[in-house]
């Protein structure tokens, strides 16, 4: 593009504002500009009261987000049910790369996952496809979103779901085969009611109440007052005088204030004893083994065994649930016929130190399992330009039908019957005395 093109087509965005198009414009005129707004943001998914005052929100999110991490696509498959080919469509679109305008497939799949261990049940709601979702069973989806089910019925449910096109959430109820209700495999440990995991939001809950009761700035204190409270003017006396000590204290600098002394006071505020502790405690450690979590897995230190542990116990049936509803509803039975389907691909080598990826690297080429290109991209580097660096072989061995200098072996017509014939030929240095050797010992059995 030359200068002149570049100076028709440049834009900036600080040149050319309107004057009136900025904070002091009115808000009627910004409604009708740019529709509804929020301080803010409206389609975030908020966590329940319980939930996310304690440190199940951080349960919840290191699971999310390591769901998120994993790769999710609209394949094709070949007859023995193995992954062949991707298939470019939108709802590989939606869960690659782009779910809505609001948020990325990963950003998507943490909302879904984060809603399902909250709700204990949810649904991704297709909101633009290519047809008619009412009155069509074939449709391609272009964005979708999550929805929390407010009502059932036989054959549809009422989802609320926010609604991109207004910025407010909109109750929707739609057929129960058009979208995917996604039930939380771990709902018998997250949201029964009587679940460990319930249990110990109850009890982080009572803590709660008893740092604030301690934290209140209250000093509870017992005035033991010189004479015996029975009568009506000794129980004004008395208020008089703990009203009294309230206002020394409450107006001295240094809250300090002065007893008769035959007065005694005794201060309450300790902490009582209870064994709240120790059954937080315990109920955090039942959960952890529940759900094959760990201290390790949450602070990042956790080792490649724990980690596959952790990968298969919580993880991967969160992500079945996941993609089997999606693969049930979105799919249909025409295109499944048609070996169309939706996997899930997590990365084997994300948990490989780099001094094992060297030696994994060697085994994995050399058994033909995978080529250099795609080691290369592990690693991250880019792919060569080779027909080699896509083969499947060792590159230790060389290729059959190839000589030790990587040239084809020449075909002769009349290949050498005996060695002194093949040393004449392809070895000349050592042709002759190796016939020399021959001859001798033909003239020795000769004698």
């Amino acid at each position: 593009m030359g200068l002149l093109d570049r100076l028709k087509h440049a834009w900036n965005a600080f040149v050319g504002l309107d004057p009136s198009n900025d904070n002091y414009i009115s808000y009627q005129d910004r409604y009708r500009t740019y529709g509804q707004s929020f301080t803010y943001r409206p389609d975030k998914i908020i966590l329940k009261t319980n939930n996310e005052k304690s440190i199940i929100g951080a349960i919840y999110n290191r699971i999310a987000v390591d769901c998120s991490s994993i790769g999710i696509n609209h394949v094709r498959l070949d007859d023995n049910g193995r992954y062949t080919e991707l298939i470019l469509s939108g709802l590989n679109e939606c869960l690659s790369l782009e779910a809505n305008k609001d948020q990325t497939s990963k950003m998507f799949i943490r909302d879904v996952v984060i809603s399902l261990f909250d709700e204990g049940c949810l649904a991704v709601v297709p909101i633009d496809t290519t047809v008619n979702l009412k009155e069509n069973n074939s449709f391609d989806i272009l964005t979708m979103r999550v929805g929390k089910i407010v009502r059932w019925y036989p054959d549809h449910v009422t989802v609320e779901v926010y609604n991109d096109k207004t910025g407010n959430k909109t109750n929707l109820t739609l057929q129960k085969s058009k979208i995917a209700i996604i039930e939380n495999p771990l709902s018998a440990i997250m949201n029964e009611p009587n679940s460990t995991l319930q249990r110990l939001i109850r009890k982080l809950a009572l803590l709660d109440v008893i740092d604030e009761q301690s934290g209140s700035g209250k000093l509870d204190l017992i005035i033991q007052l010189p004479y015996v409270i029975k009568t009506e003017a000794r129980r004004k006396q008395a208020d008089d005088r703990r009203a009294d000590i309230e206002n020394q204290l409450k107006g001295s600098k240094y809250g300090i204030a002065y007893t008769d002394g035959t007065e005694h006071i005794t201060q309450l505020n300790r902490p009582v004893e209870n064994n709240l502790m120790k059954q937080i405690e315990f109920l955090t450690s039942m959960l952890y083994s529940q759900l094959g979590l760990t201290d390790t897995i949450l602070n990042g230190t956790a080792d490649e065994k724990t980690m596959l542990n952790y990968m298969n116990r919580t993880v991967k049936p969160v992500m079945d649930a996941i993609v089997d509803e999606m693969k049930r509803k979105f799919l249909t039975k025409t295109a499944r016929s048609q070996k169309q389907s939706i996997l899930y691909f997590n990365d084997p080598f994300r948990l490989v130190p780099i001094a094992n990826l060297a030696d994994i690297a060697d085994k994995f080429t050399r058994n033909e399992i995978m080529s250099s290109n795609e080691i290369r991209q592990i690693v991250g580097l880019k792919p060569v330009q080779s027909a080699d660096a896509d083969a499947l072989r060792n590159k230790n061995l060389n290729p059959t039908g190839t000589g030790t200098e990587g040239g084809p072996i020449p075909e002769e017509e009349n290949p050498p019957e005996t060695r002194e014939e093949f040393l004449r030929r392809f070895a000349p240095e050592q042709s002759e005395p190796a016939v020399a050797y021959s001859g001798i010992r033909k003239e020795a059995k000769t004698k």
